[in-house]
């Protein structure tokens, strides 16, 4: 007890944060989705705040294209499974803690059991098909969710579905976004991210939980935090008090069917695949492996080049855009095989 005393007597000597704002912290529970940009420094700070139980969600590996931003990670563990490093990384950081990785996809199948055993969930997700999944099971669960997002130079912060007074909820992540399509959103991979801006709302994201765990401060409750890096200027837009949202189930995820890089290069070999780029033209003018080229926002007005004889390899920089256009096909030209590659370009270029 001396040295948790002294490890944390920093905080512990903050006005109005006492021994007690300490036990709440060591006896709650965690749950941070996605160990990437967003997880990676709110991991960190949660950690060596002394949150009890951390657990750790993403099925992904590292990649060397995550390492500018993702600072759990070093070059050694390209190709380890992100949960699994990290909660190491963390352990080490803090013997003191419990963690907790899981390395299954998160899924319509398997988020209700995930979350079960969290107080609170920290959204650090890079897709929005996890980001409405997390949302909804979050509020079927009444479970309080602390969203992140970056892209470019702009990131947001709010926290979703705490309770009020009254017993209802405050907004959700469907008060904001209704509905989203992902076509029209580009990725970091794609869009660019500046790796501090990771930083700066993981971290902030952090301070969220550990103001809602010790109940301290002013929550980002109803409201959301808008923040730019280039001007370092932020700004809080009120949403309203009460969810208007009427979340009664899951959506059900889609599996996207995928091949390997290698995979896909002994199929090549043998003419069993064709290839469908969704990338932009400007990335296609720099590097491609053939194939037809429709970007993923043109693919539902291009459905005729898709023949029911033939077995299809989406690809992108990184399998995102892939997964959407395979999801896309499935729904609109069920009888055409389909696949996306998975890891994208970045595994066809390490293999």
């Amino acid at each position: 007890m001396q040295d948790d005393w002294l490890r944390y007597s920093c905080q512990m000597a903050l006005p109005g944060f006492e021994a007690s704002s300490q036990a709440l912290l060591q006896n709650a529970r965690v749950l941070i989705v996605g160990a990437g940009g967003l997880g990676c420094p709110a991991a960190q700070y949660l950690a060596a705040s002394g949150v009890g139980t951390l657990g750790i969600a993403d099925f992904d590996e590292v990649s060397v294209s995550n390492l500018h931003r993702q600072i759990l990670y070093n070059p050694a563990d390209v190709g380890r499974l992100k949960a699994e490093v990290a909660c190491a990384r963390l352990q080490q950081q803090n013997p003191g803690i419990k963690l907790v990785p899981h390395m299954a996809k998160i899924t319509s199948t398997n988020v209700i059991q995930v979350i079960d055993s969290y107080d609170i969930i920290l959204d650090g997700a890079d897709n929005f098909e996890t980001r409405y999944l997390l949302n909804d099971a979050a509020v079927l669960a009444g479970k309080p969710v602390v969203y992140g997002a970056i892209y470019q130079y702009e990131g947001q912060v709010a926290v979703w579905n705490l309770p009020n007074a009254d017993g209802s909820r405050s907004p959700n992540y469907r008060d904001l976004y209704p509905q989203v399509n992902a076509t029209q959103v580009p990725n970091c991979s794609v869009g660019g991210v500046i790796p501090t801006l990771a930083g700066i709302i993981g971290c902030m994201q952090a301070n969220e939980v550990i103001k809602c765990i010790t109940q301290t401060g002013e929550l980002l409750k109803g409201k959301v935090l808008l923040f730019d890096a280039q001007t370092m200027q932020s700004r809080v837009i009120k949403i309203g008090d009460v969810t208007q949202t009427n979340i009664k189930a899951l959506e059900i995820t889609e599996h996207i069917p995928t091949v390997t890089a290698v995979e896909l290069k002994e199929g090549l070999n043998e003419d069993t695949y064709t290839l469908v780029d969704v990338r932009t033209d400007q990335e296609r003018d720099e590097f491609d492996i053939g194939g037809l080229h429709i970007e993923l926002d043109e693919v539902e007005d291009n459905l005729q080049e898709f023949e029911d004889d033939k077995t299809y390899v989406f690809y992108c920089s990184s399998g995102k855009r892939s997964g959407e256009a395979v999801k896309l096909l499935k729904q609109k030209l069920p009888g055409v095989k389909a696949y996306s590659l998975k890891g994208g370009l970045q595994e066809w270029n390490l293999n």
